[in-house]
């Protein structure tokens, strides 16, 4: 009853991940490394929020100061001087490459003299930062009409069927310098299910059965990143919900003691979830002066968008603001939110759902309109970056972003092709401005070991056994024909 009453109390989707099917989650806060040596996480937590506060700011040498004085060497630093950060983009209903690599480009090339296709022509300001990959698979992910989990986890998904193990985003979040919020998740879809289903559990993932949430509705991901530092109703509604945070992680420590063992490990989870969110304010609170430089200004469309797109564009603010100002490091964007849905009326695509799926891509006019809208996505990212100074550059010069989908290539796939984009070079590790044509051999895994060896993690295999790799990998280690 306790827990129903939680889940209601806080809006939680937990489809496929009922005590039937497998186990509890937590609620959609920071991830689990909270709470394991409280005092080294949060002073390496500081310290991450002061040198993106410091480069934020223009005071480089400051954030360095700040760092010496934590006494530790912080991982993954650039060669600009910037801490590393990545930002992943999936876009539902798959990816085909003919909608991203140039007519007439079939083998490794520089994409100069090369104009870009119409539904990424956004990017054409941007060539010389795109490197576009065709020749992945993910056969083994059985992605169909989603890889779910699977797509960041390179493992078997399925609708309903919780993560068998962490996923890429999730593992990066470890490596790169530990910030307030380590890992953030942000999902896009109609105007009904981001308000019915503010938060799900779709695509990223901190363990075997170990969901991470992703947040749908900006009124919500604003108070929880802002709130403390707003006025009027935000403030009000922050206190409040505080409030009611804390009295519920009381009760629900008491309550737990009284529970047979199998349900008391559940439950558990719930309240360290609890805990995770008020101390992720507490956090928060201590860097609220340099938080106030950040935050998304609050309009109308906040509580009245007139189109679903109106919240897809504050959802990214609020991802791009988290990323800016220094709280996260890995944010993933989930655009249909790793499902077979997603709408964008806001752009004068009248069709949504799943039968936007079973539509070709190529020269479709809703399609281009959808991608074209992804990438001036992209480049308000990358925008965003780009103006905040951070060492001898911007903090877009350490930053990778990786655009894929959770689909591979199309709907009902089998995976055989999944095409990705990167933007950026993550301080040097990555080619840019070219075009990588792979033989189809190697799997998503190898992209994501390469991230993890670029993040400074020896990785020759992610999430695949020698055995699995047998029949599904041509190699082992990164991928060197995409590293600079």
């Amino acid at each position: 009853m306790l827990l129903s009453a939680l889940r209601r109390r806080l809006g939680l989707s937990l489809k496929g991940f009922g005590t039937e099917k497998s186990t509890i989650v937590p609620p959609p806060y920071p991830h689990p490394s909270y709470g394991k040596n409280d005092m080294l996480n949060r002073r390496r937590m500081l310290q991450g929020v002061a040198a993106g506060a410091g480069a934020a700011m223009g005071l480089s040498s400051g954030a360095d100061q700040l760092l010496a004085a934590g006494g530790e060497t912080v991982a993954s630093e650039g060669v600009s001087g910037g801490l590393k950060r990545i930002i992943f983009f999936m876009q539902n209903q798959g990816f085909d490459p003919k909608t991203c690599i140039p007519d007439g480009m079939k083998n490794n090339s520089s994409l100069a003299q090369a104009k870009l296709p119409e539904p990424i022509s956004a990017l054409e300001p941007y060539k010389e930062r795109l490197h576009i990959i065709n020749g992945l698979h993910g056969i083994h992910t059985s992605p169909s009409h989603s890889a779910f989990f699977g797509a960041l986890g390179g493992y078997r998904g399925s609708d309903g069927v919780p993560p068998s193990a962490s996923t890429i985003d999730y593992e990066l979040s470890k490596a790169l310098p530990q910030t307030m919020l380590p890992h953030l998740c942000v999902g896009m879809d109609s105007i009904e299910n981001m308000t019915t289903k503010p938060t799900i559990a779709t695509l990223s993932a901190s363990g075997a059965g170990q969901p991470i949430f992703m947040h749908s509705n900006p009124n919500h991901l604003y108070q929880m990143l802002y709130g403390g530092i707003s006025s009027g109703d935000i403030r009000k509604q922050h206190v409040a919900r505080s409030n009611v945070m804390n009295k519920i992680e009381s009760l629900a420590v008491a309550k737990g003691h009284s529970l047979p063992k199998q349900d008391s490990q559940r439950y558990g989870q719930y309240v360290k979830g609890f805990k995770d969110v008020n101390g992720l304010r507490d956090r928060l609170d201590t860097v609220s002066d340099h938080l106030r430089n950040f935050a998304p200004e609050v309009d109308d469309l906040y509580k009245n968008p007139e189109f679903e797109t109106d919240w897809h564009d504050r959802i990214l603010d609020l991802g791009i603001s988290a990323i800016t100002s220094g709280i996260t490091n890995t944010l993933t964007i989930g655009s249909g939110r790793g499902e077979i849905f997603g709408a964008w009326k806001g752009i004068g695509v009248e069709e949504q759902g799943h039968n936007l799926g079973h539509m070709n891509q190529p020269g479709n006019p809703i399609w281009i309109k959808i991608r074209q809208y992804n990438s001036r996505m992209l480049v308000r990212i990358m925008e965003a970056l780009d103006s905040v100074p951070e060492g001898s550059g911007t903090m877009m010069d350490s930053t990778l972003i990786v655009y894929t989908s959770n689909n591979a290539d199309k709907q009902h796939t089998n995976g055989a092709n999944w095409p990705v984009m990167l933007l950026g070079n993550l301080s040097g590790a990555f080619k840019t401005g070219c075009f990588t044509q792979l033989d189809g051999k190697r799997p998503i895994n190898s992209l994501y070991a390469t991230l993890l060896q670029a993040a400074g993690v020896n990785c020759n295999r992610f999430n695949m056994s020698e055995q699995l790799a047998k029949k599904f990998d041509s190699g082992v280690g990164p991928l060197k024909e995409i590293l600079a």
